[in-house]
């Protein structure tokens, strides 16, 4: 079992269509990983990392139901297992191949599930999943604000495609499961929050409040408010795909991903607009927030800020994240592993993906050369400090996290045992209905 804290980071897969579907957003081949991706893997253990957040393209390996192009994968997936890297692997990332369409297809979670199950079996070593990135903010940016996929902009749509996405989500677990019995789950999810901006902002802020919550809520089986209800049940969810959630909840098998950019604070207007606030609260006090509903043990699974013009920009978010995570440690929230997303540059970020324009953002650890960024050296004096402290005292200590070389499929239902105690253990009443 590997110790310590997860200090990890990422290749960004974003997929998102734009342009009415004709316009395929696909960051792996942006960022030139499909040429790199065995020096990007040779910088991820450069740096000090034993743990990567990845996953294959799946735009282009599922070709239609029970129909894969494994290629790619089986070759990255081979080195990334000889490398004996501890994946979280991310099966979808903002997106769906031209085949399926969108989120709003109701076919979806069952096409998905199939996928899930199908790259459990072909590598069966991976133990860490995110089936699907940030389901609430993949919900909004698609379905709500018109800039990716369907581009609808109804809360209908927003329903519709939020309540596909958690079910897709629900069942890949299973799916994954049955395979795999000790899988564990990451929830990379944005931890968000709303400001009033006016008194008469107050009432359609703690609306956006209660709403933050419902991807998480559905995918752990936690009953949403009357507010919240209504709204479902007024904007095309039935009862029965209500209980289908409450129903077949997994969260025992899952840590809490909470995701925090500068951006994630809004600050809502009168007439229901929102703007970004910039940090206001912080990733400590949201954290806790998120903590307080579901009793999960905590991960911080994306940061990221633009290096800026002295490279000291990123470097000081750097610091002032992983202060916010010894924060939330140090007051007991059980928090195992810290993130910056992602490995490399990003492009077309700075316009949320909607606009195919190919302008690099300084975001990664490295640039686009595969050059070390001042953030990047930070980052690998960080976790070589840390790493020295964090093993006699983390809670991760305990978690059953096996390594790829360490995989028996023998002993896998054993430590699922294991794992369900531990869990119960630092997630105080992670195994109880949260009703």
């Amino acid at each position: 079992m590997i110790p310590g804290f997860l200090f990890a980071t990422g290749i960004e897969n974003s997929i998102p269509t734009i342009d009415g579907g004709r316009v395929r957003v696909d960051e792996m081949e942006k960022c030139g990983h499909y040429r790199h991706w065995r020096t990007d893997f040779d910088l991820v253990q450069e740096s000090g990392l034993h743990v990567l957040r990845y996953g294959p393209p799946l735009h282009t390996t599922y070709l239609g139901s029970e129909r894969y192009d494994w290629s790619f994968a089986d070759e990255a997936f081979r080195d990334l297992y000889r490398r004996d890297l501890i994946l979280i692997v991310d099966l979808c990332h903002f997106g769906v191949p031209d085949w399926i369409g969108n989120f709003q297809n109701p076919d979806f979670p069952e096409l998905f599930a199939q996928y899930a199950r199908a790259f459990a079996e072909r590598f069966p070593w991976v133990q860490l999943y995110t089936p699907i990135n940030e389901m609430f903010i993949c919900a909004v940016f698609s379905a709500l604000y018109g800039w990716w996929n369907e581009q609808l902009t109804s809360d209908r749509a927003f329903v519709t495609a939020l309540k596909h996405l958690v079910k897709a989500n629900v069942m890949a677990m299973q799916a994954i499961l049955d395979v795999r019995p000790d899988a564990l789950f990451v929830q990379s999810e944005s931890s968000e929050y709303f400001h009033a901006e006016s008194p008469h902002a107050i009432g359609l802020a703690e609306m956006m409040n209660t709403r933050r919550f419902l991807s998480l809520d559905l995918n752990y089986g936690k009953r949403v408010d009357s507010t919240m209800y209504e709204y479902l049940m007024d904007n095309g969810m039935t009862r029965d795909e209500y209980q289908f959630f409450l129903k077949y909840n997994v969260r025992h098998h899952c840590i809490m991903g909470n995701d925090y950019y500068v951006t994630n604070e809004h600050r809502v207007t009168a007439e229901g607009s929102t703007h970004a606030s910039g940090e206001i609260f912080g990733y400590a006090v949201i954290t806790h927030q998120y903590h307080e509903r579901y009793r999960l043990p905590v991960m911080h699974t994306e940061t990221n800020l633009m290096q800026g013009p002295t490279g000291e920009e990123a470097v000081n978010w750097l610091y002032k994240q992983w202060a916010n995570v010894l924060r939330v440690r140090n007051d007991g929230v059980p928090i195992v592993g810290f993130t910056w997303y992602s490995l490399t540059d990003q492009v077309d970020w700075d316009t949320a993906l909607r606009q195919n324009n190919g302008n690099v953002n300084a975001l990664g650890l490295y640039d686009l050369n595969r050059n070390i960024r001042p953030v990047g050296a930070a980052y690998r004096r960080l976790i070589h400090e840390w790493s020295q402290v964090l093993p006699t005292q983390s809670v991760c200590l305990q978690v059953p996290i096996v390594k790829p070389s360490e995989y028996d499929p023998v002993l896998c239902r054993q430590r699922c045992y294991q794992r369900h105690r531990v869990l119960q253990s630092v997630g105080g009443d992670a195994l109880k209905s949260m009703s």
